[in-house]
């Protein structure tokens, strides 16, 4: 039976996503043809004068043959070469560590089903929880982005960044990309600490709803395309303030990274830098981003076997 057009079209852009994040481009490569030097023209990679122009084309230049598993970890395994690629494997290794040491808590018990995660290991390792955050621990606004409570949330939250991570790195650039993933993922949970500061709260979706709000600003550049696009995208967010009426979710993280994606979007040009003064304010945003990322984790890690 023939699949409908809908499925395919929805296979190719999960395919070219995965090939953006992963950086496999090269496969389609035609290395049968080279260019004449002459005339330009697409000749035969093998032919020593052009059939177009009669130009000797000289001895065809040999291509470095990639190694057997370029770009892989012990011949399987995708090295990430996106700023979306490394987010997604840090969330899956973070959530394989809560895991790791809530099955180690349970102790005989099986623990928590559906891969649930307790809520003390999820204090430990960096949620979001206003006691803690008002005594110091403003780490907490960033660690508590790359924790997840359970299989299905993980798994709602990486298949939306997939999707929408490779479009806004694309649209925007690495550095802007990074950028604006970290500060709607840390106003959401300012928004959600502001709400409600006694609630422990952890999850991607607070930045998630940040790259929406990002696509949303940024197609009221883009004439009647961008209207279409955005009518698209507030279904999107319609759909999951909805399903957050339903199930223990933080709504106001949700709104924070929203609102703050709709002003960064439609405020930030697209695209790479147009000066380099302005490359280097990106270029130096973007490490300072990864250095906070970094030293949360390294605070979190010093405080994780403390009394709470």
């Amino acid at each position: 039976m023939e699949l409908p057009a809908k499925f395919w079209f929805k296979l190719r852009r999960l395919k070219q996503a995965w090939n953006s994040m992963f950086n496999n481009q090269h496969e389609s490569y035609d290395t049968s043809h080279r260019m004449c030097p002459n005339c330009r023209a697409l000749i035969d990679r093998s032919a020593k004068v052009c059939p177009l122009c009669g130009a000797e084309t000289g001895p065809a230049r040999a291509r470095s043959r990639p190694s057997a598993e370029p770009g892989k970890v012990l011949g399987v395994i995708p090295v990430p070469r996106t700023a979306t690629a490394i987010l997604i494997a840090v969330i899956m290794v973070m959530y394989g560590i809560e895991w790791y040491m809530t099955q180690t808590l349970a102790g005989a018990s099986s623990g928590p089903s559906w891969g649930g995660i307790s809520a003390g290991v999820m204090l430990r390792l960096g949620g979001k929880f206003g006691p803690l955050m008002y005594a110091g621990q403003w780490w907490r606004l960033i660690t508590a982005m790359f924790l997840h409570a359970s299989l299905l949330h993980i798994g709602f939250n990486l298949w939306c960044l997939f999707d929408l991570g490779p479009e806004v790195e694309m649209l925007f650039g690495t550095q802007k990309f990074l950028v604006m993933y970290l500060v709607t993922g840390i106003l959401g949970f300012v928004a959600s600490l502001w709400w409600n500061p006694w609630a422990l709260s952890i999850g991607a979706s607070g930045a998630i709803l940040g790259l929406i709000g990002v696509l949303i600003g940024t197609s009221f550049h883009h004439g009647s395309l961008g209207k279409d696009y955005r009518s698209m995208l507030w279904r999107w967010v319609i759909y999951i303030f909805i399903f957050g009426l339903f199930f223990s979710v933080d709504n106001a993280a949700h709104l924070g990274g929203l609102v703050s994606g709709l002003a960064l979007g439609y405020l930030i040009p697209s695209g790479e830098p147009a000066t380099r003064a302005e490359q280097q304010i990106w270029d130096g945003l973007s490490l300072v981003s990864v250095l906070l990322i970094v030293g949360s984790f390294a605070l979190m890690a010093l405080q994780i076997n403390r009394p709470m």
